[in-house]
């Protein structure tokens, strides 16, 4: 995928990056609440917000978290939503079960498949077909269609928005849709200058890191029960966090 081609988002005057939410409704909510209470302190002309992927899995309501993020959002601000691993992973599940049951259980996938109703006598038989198409009758047309709409990058103002990070021995004219949803080292512990600094998710730590190249923002919401939004603007960067 070559990000140097993807079309800057230059008509946003800020960006509210929200790390990964894994099925927590309540923090979820919570958090778009303090967005909203930020928006009324400090307005801005433009607001964006990106959601930086991982919405279902491990909490227990990714259902309730599709659900709401595939309607249309009643403040009117505008949102992009981006792909993470695990809904890699369930949309993998559902084109091919077979191949890709047992490791989008190890996933969290349980979790995801009860908050769509499903008896816990048929996950744990592990019918991997038969869980699929169950899960393919319970999945509200509303939510594919989200989960395929998903974007894989953002570029804005000097930053680039992506679920996992990029890899450091390409160009970003060179890299792999899979890497950017999935990749850990050598993105991780890289000092190179990537030319935009990424924001990302999907590697859990206890605070927020921020580096020269990148900005971490997942703060493992489904077992640490904190949340986190980065707010960049103008070169600065603030927090949002709830619990």
């Amino acid at each position: 995928m070559n990000l140097d081609d993807l079309r800057p988002n230059t008509t946003a005057t800020r960006v509210y990056a929200m790390g990964d939410v894994h099925g927590r409704l309540d923090l979820l909510l919570r958090l778009e609440a303090e967005i909203r209470i930020d928006l009324e302190a400090r307005p801005t002309e433009a607001p964006l917000v990106c959601y930086l992927g991982d919405y279902v899995d491990r909490g227990p309501a990714s259902a309730g978290v599709i659900d709401h993020l595939a309607s249309p959002a009643c403040d009117g601000l505008h949102r992009i939503f981006l792909k993470g691993n695990h809904e890699d992973r369930m949309l993998a599940f559902l084109d091919d079960p077979v191949a890709n049951g047992s490791g989008w259980m190890k996933f969290g996938g349980r979790e995801a498949l009860a908050s769509y109703g499903l008896p816990q006598a048929l996950i744990e038989a592990e019918d991997w077909q038969a869980l699929r198409d169950a899960l393919a009758t319970a999945l509200p047309p509303a939510h594919l269609s989200f989960l395929c709409a998903l974007e894989l990058a953002l570029r804005w103002n000097g930053y680039l928005f992506v679920h996992a990070g990029v890899d450091p021995a390409r160009p970003l004219a060179d890299q792999d849709p899979h890497d950017l949803m999935w990749i850990r080292e050598p993105f991780l512990s890289s000092d190179r200058d990537f030319g935009l600094r990424v924001v990302h998710g999907h590697v859990i730590e206890p605070e927020p890191v921020f580096r020269a190249n990148r900005i971490g923002l997942d703060t493992g919401a489904y077992k640490s029960g904190i949340l986190t939004c980065a707010v960049l603007e103008g070169g600065a960067v603030r927090l949002l966090q709830v619990c």
